[in-house]
């Protein structure tokens, strides 16, 4: 894409050698061929004007057995660890509460307990180690996915009745609940409305809620539950397309899978703000506990230049904010083009003139090059061991400078 055009809604932009969007360069080759090989990760911009789905992705043992058996819903064998970077303010639901705050959502909100059954309920209060905490919760998110549709119905209407009244000017006491408990509420009206009768607007109950600033990111491992609700991130993920999802979707719903291959961990994702790289101040590294990949954001001011040397290993480029220029002002960057840079390829120069009013902001994938010294964690139980692989496994061609890559573009969710 050299142009992005204001007046068109963007889904998602995919840049990567997925079979489901593989990217092509300008001279008509596939980026695999380009590259000599699959790619380990997929790169993608996402702008989420309406919820996505409750899912959560498959670990490789998961992915193998998925695909096998429906590999029309489940387009691969691999598994799908991502990381989300807010470019906006994001909103997402990411990990389940913690028991004692969803404790307190039961017994607040009568129809969100309706919804569950006694036996659950109780496994909720009673549960004391951490086994039993687990079981409570994998217990009472399998009662609530699978409630009989019209008694979800019912008291999801009764819900939204109460909130809304209480949302109002007219509620005599709009501030006696706690910050987090009225973020809930005000997401469950607005899930609502833009999946009416569906029971998965009640998510929030049991699912944490984020807000983030631009620049934050969290990592998502194998099995755990979240949905991105608004907002543009950039997303950076192993090489896959599963996604299992049970609830605000008018997609493909898997209940039983996902209630069965979640962690049921409690507490959401470490926010992370990104690290310095040591050779320049200028430039953050987003680097994840697995080895598929990791994120650069490089911040080129005006009248300045950055040299970025990106390791003997294939990398994606993807120009975020300004313009500017890189090969001694052969290429000019706007937002929305992306470049392919080869593992033999040198250092890349951007600059930015000094009349310029704003910054040159560059994304940039590659496989993870500091994945002993990761800056996002998610729960040491929660992420398997994987071993490390050596960026040199890619195959060099004899491209020796960037090339313009073809985007696939998207208009549904991941």
């Amino acid at each position: 894409i050299d142009e992005i055009d204001p007046d068109v809604p963007y889904a998602e932009l995919w840049i990567g050698t997925h079979p489901s969007g593989p990217a092509t360069l300008q001279d008509g080759r596939t980026l695999e061929q380009a590259v000599g090989m699959e790619l380990p990760f997929l790169f993608k911009i996402l702008s989420a004007g309406k919820a996505l789905s409750i899912q959560a992705h498959p670990d490789k043992s998961l992915a193998t057995q998925l695909h096998s058996k429906d590999p029309i819903n489940y387009k691969d064998d691999n598994h799908k660890p991502e990381m989300a970077i807010a470019l906006t303010p994001f909103e997402a639901m990411c990990g389940f509460r913690r028991m004692e705050e969803i404790a307190i959502l039961l017994k607040k909100h009568k129809e969100f307990a309706a919804c569950i059954s006694e036996r659950a309920k109780l496994a909720m209060f009673l549960a004391e180690s951490r086994d039993e905490q687990r079981e409570a919760l994998r217990e009472m998110f399998d009662s609530f996915m699978h409630c009989p549709k019209k008694v979800s119905e019912e008291n999801l209407k009764l819900l939204l009745t109460r909130l809304q009244i209480e949302e109002n000017s007219l509620h005599p006491h709009p501030h006696d609940s706690p910050p987090w408990e009225r973020k809930c509420a005000r997401a469950i009206l607005r899930l609502a409305k833009q999946f009416p009768n569906d029971p998965g607007a009640m998510a929030p109950f049991f699912l944490n809620y984020l807000l983030m600033a631009p620049g934050e990111s969290f990592f998502m491992a194998a099995n755990e539950p979240h949905a991105y609700v608004a907002g543009e991130i950039i997303e950076c993920m192993a090489c896959s397309d599963n996604v299992v999802r049970a609830g605000l979707t008018p997609k493909y719903k898997d209940t039983d899978i996902l209630v069965n291959m979640l962690t049921y961990s409690q507490g959401g994702p470490s926010i992370d703000a990104g690290a310095p790289l040591e050779s320049d101040g200028r430039i953050l590294r987003y680097t994840p506990p697995v080895p598929e990949f990791e994120v650069l954001i490089m911040t080129c001011q005006p009248g300045d230049s950055i040299s970025l040397q990106v390791g003997k290993t294939p990398a994606i480029f993807v120009i975020i904010e300004g313009t500017g220029f890189f090969e001694e002002g052969d290429t000019i960057c706007r937002p929305g083009r992306c470049y392919y840079h080869p593992a033999e390829a040198p250092s890349i120069t951007f600059s930015v003139p000094s009349e310029k009013r704003g910054p040159l902001k560059v994304a940039v994938a590659h496989q993870n090059l500091h994945l002993d010294i990761p800056t996002t964690y998610r729960k040491a139980s929660m992420i398997p061991e994987v071993p490390f692989v050596s960026p040199t496994v890619f195959k060099q061609g004899n491209e020796d400078k960037l090339q313009d890559i073809g985007v696939n573009e998207y208009d549904y969710e991941m």
